[in-house]
């Protein structure tokens, strides 16, 4: 592998030094320039198509952490953050969001703060859904332990930690469940979550014991199968007397009001509840 090929599998931007570490000799380096490489300042390599959060982290000496290492990590994050957010440890450089603590070590040849870090910053900056979201996906796809996140959390008494401690529910498969969850909460609608409805199978949310409200992801329908497993499920659960409300994401994020007028529109109309339901751990 030449020494451009390696910058661009480092998001297109790179220190002297690491290329030195990872073989490159002065020689390696110098070509380039003349491969297309610009420098920015000296010691630092930069080509067309780098990651701006990490050209960032580069020239300002920090670590990309909370929303802005997101994709990098593969955690559920609706939309890219304004400004870039940056671990560091100095207090020179502006036009960023700074988070001055790291505690685990970074990401091994990126410049990006270890994934725990990036949950933690996530915890104490964001506001749910948005953090609970991120911090969820941590910890079902990472394995990120919760205990972890609340101990390193334990002194920090503030607003957004205590409320995305109090929201975080890992019984989430989702962003958009994130998001649900976080709607019905907001607005004082009592749900069981991820629910195994006898006959019917398991079912996103359960609201008084009568009404199923599915969530649906990108991928819904994605064969003629599922299609034909997703009607017998609906009329499975009309069959044993259950309503239900199904809802794709956009409906989710951009029509929340419409959700919620649905669902008080059926719990109105409560009927008899169906006896025996059972959530899943």
């Amino acid at each position: 592998m030449d020494a451009l090929e390696y910058l661009r599998q480092l998001g297109g931007v790179a220190r002297t030094g690491q290329l030195k570490a990872a073989g490159f000799t002065r020689t390696d380096i110098s070509r380039l320039s003349e491969l297309g490489a610009r420098q920015p300042r000296r010691g630092v390599y930069i080509i067309s198509g780098s990651k701006p959060e990490l050209t960032a982290a580069i020239r300002h000496n920090a670590l990309v952490t909370c929303a802005s290492a997101a994709e990098h990590y593969g955690l559920w994050l609706r939309t890219k953050p304004r400004e870039h957010h940056l671990a560091c440890n100095h207090g020179h450089g502006k036009g960023f969001i700074r988070h001055r603590t790291t505690r685990f070590h970074p990401h091994p040849s990126l410049p990006l703060a270890a994934i725990e870090d990036v949950v933690i910053h996530a915890l104490a900056c964001l506001e749910p859904p948005t953090s609970t979201a991120l911090a969820t996906s941590a910890i079902r796809l990472h394995g990120v332990p919760l205990e972890l996140l609340k101990d390193q959390l334990r002194a920090d008494r503030s607003r957004p930690v205590l409320k995305a401690l109090r929201e975080l529910d890992l019984r989430a498969e989702s962003i958009v469940e994130v998001d649900a969850q976080h709607l019905f909460r907001t607005h004082g609608i009592a749900f069981e979550a991820q629910v195994a409805v006898p006959g019917v199978g398991r079912v996103d949310f359960l609201l008084e014991g009568f009404l199923i409200v599915e969530v649906d992801g990108f991928a819904y329908h994605s064969s003629r199968k599922a299609f034909r497993n997703d009607l017998a499920r609906n009329n499975a659960s009309t069959i044993k007397g259950f309503s239900v409300l199904r809802y794709p994401p956009e409906v989710i994020w951009f029509e929340p009001e419409r959700v919620l007028a649905d669902i008080r529109a059926v719990l109105m109309r409560r009927p008899d509840a169906p006896s025996q339901f059972l959530r899943v751990p």
